[in-house]
């Protein structure tokens, strides 16, 4: 597993315990059609974007152990999604070394790093 830079993807987060396979790691297969792939650390303002898209990520899911999240969560997002609130002009920061190098199937390298946000992970 590799991240935008090519180097060993680290873990986004285990509190809460993200990723399509749950696991803190923001990995994709085929099985995955999101293609969650991106560490960000969700605003108020993309929930609220997320939401009047049809994507309340606000709400926990049990059945899909989806806890529901706050503002400051990371999460693993799907490549597209991010990349709507990026157009939208209120996608949120990624902690790049967390972050899919499959996310660049999606997304431009430059727009992450803009995004960029500096954490210990």
């Amino acid at each position: 597993m590799k991240n935008i830079f090519g180097e060993p993807l680290k873990s986004c987060c285990t509190k809460p315990l993200t990723g399509f396979y749950r696991d803190g790691f923001c990995r994709t297969n085929n099985e995955d059609n999101g293609k969650h792939v991106v560490c960000a650390i969700v605003t108020a303002e993309f929930l609220h974007y997320s939401k009047n898209q049809g994507n309340d990520l606000t709400t926990p899911r049990p059945e899909y152990h989806f806890p529901g999240l706050n503002p400051g969560d990371k999460w693993c997002l799907c490549a597209l999604r991010w990349k709507e609130a990026f157009e939208a002009g209120c996608a949120p920061k990624v902690v790049v070394e967390a972050t899919d190098e499959r996310a660049l199937d999606y997304i431009a390298i430059n727009d992450l790093i803009i995004h960029a946000e500096k954490t210990n992970v």
